[in-house]
């Protein structure tokens, strides 16, 4: 029987969190494989690699990471520029993955289908801690690990258009006129935008990022039409913070949507739910069922669902599994999360203890540890790696020490209602047991996508 201890963590996905756990390992002097699906690492940040993120350097590069590409002689850039997810890659990922140390324990074209326990299915317990976990690659390849560290995020699984979480009626047969979320719309995809009408349905940061690209190219390109779509009644939540915002790049992005739709720019629709799309000839119209039960129908030629994200937790549908029936993140972290709840400063900082499942020695960590909910940063990836990987060390201590410093939003409520003004309505936000600051960020945007620059400057905006 193989011990247990000897095996390696296996890491899966090599993006910023992905990476940032084999950086701690390493330093731990744990052994790892970090199994990445794309053609290279940081593949997923490299489909939005146009796009501006709005939080600067200083929380985009982990403690971990920083310390062994400084002791490589590596130039870090500028804490206070932004970068945009080319950027990421060339100036931080790749430097990071192509390290001596690190290397080694990079395998690319390494898609994960499956994970289990060695000779155990779900239903057998005895033993199940002892024994090592089964990793089943797309090529039938297994691998034997230590402790299964998810890192692989929810970027290949965006929520649907149907406003009931189901795919709205007809949306399977329109797919050639829909947009996942971040198309490059003034550069390489602009012109199957300009000159004609888009509909952005979404609140977040990636449908608003989306919708200020759309407005610089109707400005450029004449008959560009641009109309926005929400569920709720008010877009105040998705405006922002606006300058009670620590992060300048973002608070301004919803200070400059909320201009273009004031000035008629962008034609804001709100209590919007998908129920239907039918092709329309070379366009689509989209039915919309209003609160007060009648219909209404919107034609465009493209449709940007910036709806969101949702975690795939199919590989590991034989290990036991403790998921929040709303959110699909861990039991323990759902509370702190909700963002019924939750949308200025009021994420508790997390780690170990609240990313456990009943299957020991598995962790979801990065944006799919937090199921649908939008409240991630980048920088709350690099803690959750950091206690986890303390954890599997046997450094308790380290492991449950969380500390969190993440810049507040300036968004005071979840309830549109609260502040019909779109500023901000209250003081300093509750911090929580646990150490540092905490953050909550309102809309459908995680940490890893970013918003697409809308202009040149230091006031460019983008997703962090």
């Amino acid at each position: 029987m193989t011990v247990l201890n000897d095996l390696p963590v296996v890491v899966i996905g090599a993006g910023p969190v992905g990476l940032a756990a084999a950086a701690h390992l390493h330093e731990r002097g744990l052994p790892c494989t970090v199994l990445e699906a794309g053609e290279s690492v940081g593949a997923a940040v490299r489909e939005w690699g146009h796009v501006r993120v709005f939080s600067p350097w200083r929380y985009d590069v982990d403690a971990a990471a920083r310390r062994l590409l400084t002791d490589s002689g590596w130039a870090e850039p500028d804490p206070d520029a932004l970068p945009t997810g080319d950027e990421l890659v060339d100036a931080y990922l790749r430097p990071l993955a192509e390290l001596p140390q690190i290397a080694p324990q990079v395998r690319l074209r390494s898609r994960v289908v499956a994970i289990s326990r060695l000779g155990l299915d779900r239903l057998r317990t005895a033993g199940r801690e002892r024994t090592p976990f089964l990793v089943r690659l797309a090529d039938g390849e297994e691998l034997l690990v230590r402790a299964v560290i998810d890192a692989s995020g929810t970027w290949g699984t965006p929520n649907v258009l149907g406003a009931s979480g189901l795919p709205a009626r007809g949306e399977a047969a329109v797919g050639a006129y829909l947009e996942h979320a971040l198309p490059n719309v003034l550069g390489a995809d602009r012109d199957r935008f300009a000159g004609r009408h888009t509909l952005v349905v979404g609140s977040g940061h990636s449908a608003a990022n989306t919708l200020l690209s759309l407005a610089e190219l109707a400005a450029d390109a004449p008959g560009t039409q641009v109309t926005w779509a929400i569920r709720a009644t008010s877009p105040t939540r998705a405006y922002g913070g606006g300058d009670a915002d620590a992060l300048p790049a973002r608070g301004t992005l919803g200070t400059r949507l909320r201009t273009h739709v004031e000035a008629g720019r962008i034609r804001l629709l709100t209590g919007f739910s998908v129920s239907a799309l039918d092709p329309d000839g070379d366009r689509v119209t989209v039915t919309v069922r209003r609160p007060d039960g009648g219909q209404q129908a919107v034609t465009a030629d493209r449709i940007v669902a910036a709806t969101g994200f949702r975690p795939d937790h199919g590989i590991a549908a034989e290990l036991r599994l403790d998921l929040d029936p709303v959110l699909g993140a861990t039991r323990a972290l759902a509370p702190l999360i909700d963002p019924d709840e939750h949308s200025c400063g009021t994420v508790a900082p997390h780690g170990v203890d609240e990313l456990s499942h009943p299957e020991p020695g598995y962790y979801a960590v990065g944006m799919k540890s937090y199921g649908r909910a939008p409240t991630f940063l980048m920088a709350t990836g690099y803690e959750q790696v950091r206690s986890v990987v303390a954890a599997l060390a046997g450094d308790w201590a380290a492991a449950r020490d969380v500390r969190l410093e993440l810049p507040e939003t300036g968004v005071c409520s979840s309830d549109p209602a609260d502040a019909v003004d779109g500023q901000g309505c209250c003081g300093p936000a509750p911090q929580p047991a646990a150490r540092g600051l905490a953050t909550g960020l309102p809309g459908g945007l995680l940490t890893a996508l970013p918003l697409v620059t809308v202009d040149s400057g230091a006031d460019e905006c983008c997703a962090g």
